[in-house]
C-alpha cells in the first residue's frame, strides 16, 4: 500500500543536515527538548533555525499543596450541592407539608457549610494573587 500524499508538500522535511556540536551544547539542546515538550532534538534545532518560539514548561511543586486543598474543597462543595438537591427533593415530595421547617433548617445548615468553604477559597485566592501579582 503506497504512502498517502502530503497535504502541504512544501512543508515536508526533505533535506538532511549533519551538524557536530560540543557536549555542553548537546546537553543544552537535550534540556531544551525535555523542558519544551518537543519530540526530538532535531525539532528544537528546526525551531531555533526558523526563529520560532520554544515554550518551556516549568512545574511549580510549591503549588501542589494548594492544588490538593482546592481539589478537596471542590469535592466538598459538590457533596454539599448533592445534599441540598436531596433535601429539596424531599421538601417537594412532602405532600402533607409537615416537615417543611425541618427541610428549611437542613438547607440553611448546608449553606453555612458552603459559606465556610467559600471563605477558605477566598483566603487561598488572596494568597495566590499576592504570589503571582508581585511587582
Amino acid at each position: 500500500m503506497p504512502r498517502r500524499k502530503a497535504d502541504k508538500p512544501e512543508e515536508l522535511l526533505t533535506h538532511n543536515l549533519i551538524v557536530r556540536v560540543t557536549e555542553t551544547l548537546f546537553n543544552k539542546l537535550e534540556t531544551l527538548c525535555k523542558e519544551s515538550g518537543c519530540l526530538s532534538i532535531a525539532e528544537v534545532c528546526r525551531k531555533i533555525l526558523s526563529n520560532q518560539k520554544i515554550k518551556i514548561f516549568k512545574e511549580d511543586i510549591s503549588m501542589n499543596p494548594v492544588m490538593e486543598e482546592l481539589a478537596l474543597i471542590r469535592k466538598e462543595l459538590k457533596a454539599i450541592g448533592v445534599n441540598i438537591n436531596q433535601i429539596t427533593r424531599s421538601f417537594n415530595q412532602d405532600r402533607a407539608r409537615t416537615h417543611h421547617t425541618y427541610h428549611v433548617l437542613k438547607v440553611a445548615e448546608q449553606y453555612e457549610r458552603v459559606d465556610e468553604r467559600v471563605e477558605i477559597l477566598l483566603a487561598i485566592i488572596a494568597k495566590l494573587a499576592d504570589k503571582w501579582l508581585q511587582k
